[in-house]
């Protein structure tokens, strides 16, 4: 996934934004709440994507060749992942991680502010 592919994904999530941030970050929110944060390295490296987890996929992933605890996230006890190079996770996976995050930052916004947003029934 490159980061135009990565922006693009992400803006199909409902109620989301886009800033670019700490550094060149491009960190993609709903509502108030983080859900993923990707930096290009450069054009010859794999994009950096950064996600949310539940704590059994934290277990799971942390050890997987190419990907590892965010760093500054994970290192705060937060349940983040980075997909940080081969082979990491495919295009697909990276995608429903993705919108998992999405779904767990949603979970953490107050009712009102899931309502306000047109993230509840």
């Amino acid at each position: 996934m490159n980061l135009d592919e990565y922006n693009a994904y992400c803006a199909t999530l409902p109620a989301t934004h886009h800033v670019v941030q700490w550094r060149g970050a491009h960190v993609w929110k709903v509502g108030t709440k983080v859900f993923a944060i990707a930096r290009p390295e450069d054009e010859d490296s794999p994009l950096r994507v950064t996600f949310k987890v539940t704590p059994e996929s934290y277990d799971i992933m942390k050890d997987q060749k190419g990907l590892r605890p965010a760093p500054h996230l994970a290192s705060r006890g937060m349940k983040w992942i980075q997909h940080y190079e081969a082979p990491g996770l495919d295009d697909e996976a990276l995608r429903a991680y993705l919108a998992k995050s999405h779904e767990l930052a949603a979970a953490n916004l107050t009712k009102k502010m899931q309502r306000e947003l047109g993230l509840l029934d």
